[in-house]
This record gives C-alpha cells, sequence and structure tokens, in this order.
C-alpha cells in the first residue's frame, strides 16, 4: 500500500501551479478545486486583468544620469563598482570626472514606481558607496517591450555591454 499525503495528484499525473495573491490564505483543498476547475485560457486571462490592473510587476530599463562638480576619477568608479555591489541589478555605469550614467533593470509595478526607486537610488546610496554629491540631471524608465522595441529598429541606447562600470 502507497502513502500519500491529502490532495497530493497520483504518480504520473499532472499537477498544476496555483499562484495565492498577497493577502489570501492558502488551502490545499481550495487549491485543488482551483486547479482542477482552472484552464491554461482562463489563468492567462486572469494574468492578463492582473496586468491591466497594475497588480503584477513589470520591468522597466532605467538610465539615470548624474552630474555635479569634479571629483577624482578613481573614487568615482570604486563608488560606482559599491553602488553595483549593493544594486545587483545594476547592468552598466559609465563616468567622467564630472557626470556618470548608471542603467539597469527595475521591477516594479507601474512606471511611478520605477521612477520613485530611481529617483531615490543615488540619494539613499551616496553615504554607503561614498559616491559624489552629486545631484539627478536625468531620468528615463521606460518597459521591456519598448526597449526591445528600439533596439531591434536601432536606435535609442546600444544594450549594456560590456556589463560594469566604465569610463565614457
Amino acid at each position: 500500500m502507497r502513502r500519500v499525503r491529502p490532495g497530493a495528484a497520483p504518480r504520473g499525473a499532472e499537477r498544476a501551479l496555483t499562484s495565492v495573491r498577497a493577502g489570501e490564505s492558502f488551502h490545499a483543498d481550495a487549491a485543488e478545486d482551483t486547479a482542477d476547475q482552472a484552464t491554461d485560457r482562463g489563468q492567462t486571462d486572469r494574468q492578463d486583468e492582473q496586468e491591466a490592473q497594475g497588480e503584477l510587476p513589470r520591468l522597466w530599463h532605467v538610465t539615470l544620469s548624474v552630474s555635479g562638480p569634479a571629483a577624482p576619477l578613481p573614487e568615482i568608479r570604486r563608488g560606482l563598482e559599491q553602488l553595483a555591489h549593493d544594486h545587483p541589478f545594476l547592468l552598466t555605469s559609465r563616468y567622467a570626472g564630472d557626470h556618470a550614467e548608471i542603467r539597469y533593470w527595475e521591477e516594479a509595478r507601474d512606471l511611478h514606481d520605477a521612477a520613485a526607486v530611481a529617483l531615490r537610488l543615488w540619494g539613499e546610496h551616496r553615504q554607503s558607496a561614498k559616491l559624489p554629491p552629486w545631484e539627478i540631471v536625468g531620468l528615463e524608465v521606460i518597459d521591456r517591450d519598448t526597449y526591445h522595441q528600439r533596439i531591434a529598429e536601432g536606435y535609442g541606447p546600444p544594450p549594456a555591454a560590456p556589463v560594469g562600470v566604465h569610463p565614457f
């Protein structure tokens, strides 16, 4: 006799994955009922609806430009490298003595959230990464589809290669 946990699918049967939104409780019986009743089309419709309502996070390509009084290049490089360590989704940074450009991917519900995080990035990491006291002078936030469309059409920022911290 084979023992199985309650609600487990028999061997060889496909298992359906069920999402649980924040704030909802998970019950095995409810998940099994949901899995039995849901079709791929129904799940896709629900995801499309959540995306339309801004509930699911999306990827946003962020380009942050900062500028200010000239600072020693080795200090700028070290600060940007520390920022890349502190903020692991940083793609690339380019710098000169009086300005820098940081490009990275941000996961956020909408453009407003992605922009808010980007506008706080430099100030929040200025102390810990010992960044120059520069101000933000430019910000571009575009969704993933727009980024890839621009690249495919041959305009917009080139793909971040090589990844890392580099002089202009």
